[in-house]
């Protein structure tokens, strides 16, 4: 009973607190993994699983460590075992639970990963014989870098991992036609941390994605140091000649690997990383901004209010420019690169009025205005000061329900005297075919709709979000991660 009092008065928003609320976490994930969570941003001091709500408080040691936790994992959100984590401020200022039978094994997984932290290993016998789950995988990742936009080095990889503990070994190669590496820690625990941090991550702002999984091998065997493969602990070794390019399983044998060789523009993990972004100190920056390129659009359909409104479900768009004389493109400015990242990652290669979009960064910094009187003023609007964009408040719930786009709509605002067929057939006047419908239970202002492709969804969110349905209620829309 207490604890859903408890839930219930975190649900509502919070100033900071060094207590964060953790919502959605699996039932099989352990105090070690959710405890790791907060390892880039301080020492965590205290941890409070509620397992048969999915959730769990997480005590930092600080508020500013919480507060940098919480930026980081807004708008990007954590998977842990590929589930999304949700994590925002509590009531809470701190955290009593030295009553509880799990007190102990709770604290052992702490300092367990505090240790981590701090560079040493010491795991104490407390928390084995408390029978915490500690990773039984070995010390050297097997990583695939998918959307090789831009060339990643060895000397950007070692800067990103060496984050995380002491890198021993790099091989990298192409296999396949994807980039792929093995990295060897000192140490179990470091590569167990990192892949819990790192994967999924992208190194550059949209592209150059990062999936980490533990390799089979048991030691690396590295020949030469060279820009394809490198032996930290041995610096007497030749640096061979360029090879071609070898199957991972021949690194076993003691050959050494080669890999793309090339120059990392910009990004990988650090603490205290703006939010959103993977920033590693010393490698200099890819040319990302807040602008899009978005093409191959259907210009007898597209306006640059169906952009307005398809982009602003990831981000607050400020301008919209269709080409003049290529209307099939249009430049969508975002509020900052991280919210063009997101549109980026959900709607490239979405499908909309009949043609497969395709979107990228621009390389224009902003979306110029044009002059009064200019043929293409139409074809350019400014939704800057727009009352539609659902991220202005910092911190805003929106942030955790960002999901791909989806056949199934939720709808918001509905007014008291709204019927299942008054709403059936407002969409299906736009040329949906309506599958599914249900009113929420509790809150008959909010529904879901299921429609017969999610093309035909994105089509009535662009057509329907904001529509007038009287009473003073403006229809709000979103793609849903549920179904009927």
């Amino acid at each position: 009973g207490n604890e859903k009092k408890k839930f219930k008065r975190d649900r509502s928003p919070c100033s900071p607190s060094r207590v964060l609320h953790l919502c959605h976490i699996p039932n099989h994930i352990t105090e070690a993994e959710i405890i790791s969570l907060g390892l880039p941003f301080g020492k965590v001091t205290n941890l409070l699983r509620l397992k048969g709500k999915n959730q769990a408080f997480l005590e930092m040691v600080s508020e500013e460590a919480a507060v940098a936790m919480v930026n980081h994992y807004t708008t990007c959100t954590p998977y842990v075992r590929n589930q999304p984590i949700y994590i925002e401020y509590s009531n809470h200022r701190e955290l009593k639970t030295d009553w509880l039978p799990t007190h102990a094994r709770t604290q052992a997984a702490i300092l367990a990963v505090n240790a981590m932290q701090s560079g040493s290993v010491a795991f104490t016998g407390a928390f084995a014989a408390e029978g915490g789950v500690l990773p039984g995988q070995g010390s050297i990742l097997r990583i695939i870098i998918e959307d090789l936009f831009y060339p990643v080095t060895l000397e950007a990889l070692y800067q990103i991992f060496s984050t995380f503990g002491s890198v021993l070994k790099i091989i990298t190669f192409s296999r396949n036609n994807q980039f792929q590496v093995l990295l060897q820690y000192a140490d179990p625990m470091h590569a167990y941390y990192a892949k819990m941090t790192l994967d999924g991550q992208n190194i550059y702002a949209g592209c150059c994605t990062l999936h980490i999984d533990f390799s089979k091998l048991t030691s690396l065997k590295v020949k030469y140091n060279n820009d394809k493969s490198r032996d930290f602990t041995r610096l007497d070794l030749p640096s061979g000649d360029s090879q071609p390019a070898l199957d991972p399983s021949v690194t076993a044998s003691g050959l050494s690997v080669p890999a793309v060789p090339g120059a990392l523009g910009s990004v990988a993990f650090t603490p205290r990383a703006a939010p959103g972004q993977m920033t590693t100190p010393g490698v200099t920056g890819a040319p990302v901004n807040s602008v899009l390129l978005v093409s191959n659009l259907n210009p007898e359909a597209i306006t640059p209010y169906g952009l307005f409104i398809l982009f602003g479900m990831y981000g607050d768009v400020h301008r919209v420019k269709i080409m003049f004389k290529k209307k099939e493109q249009a430049l969508v400015q975002m509020a900052d690169a991280n919210q063009a990242q997101i549109a980026i990652k959900y709607l490239n290669g979405q499908r909309l009025y009949g043609k497969v979009l395709h979107a990228t960064f621009s390389k224009h910094q902003t979306v110029q205005l044009p002059r009064e009187g200019y043929e293409d003023q139409d074809l350019t609007k400014d939704y800057s000061n727009s009352p539609l964009h659902r991220y202005t408040k910092p911190g805003s719930r929106n942030f955790r329900n960002i999901v791909p786009p989806s056949a199934t709509l939720h709808l918001s605002n509905i007014p008291p005297s709204a019927t299942v067929d008054n709403l059936k057939n407002l969409f299906t006047s736009t040329g949906s075919t309506v599958k599914a419908f249900r009113f929420f239970q509790r809150d008959c202002k909010m529904a879901l709709i299921q429609l017969g492709s999610v093309e035909e969804a994105v089509h009535a969110l662009i057509e329907l979000h904001n529509y007038d349905l009287g009473e003073n209620h403006h229809l709000r829309i979103s793609f849903s991660k549920s179904t009927i």
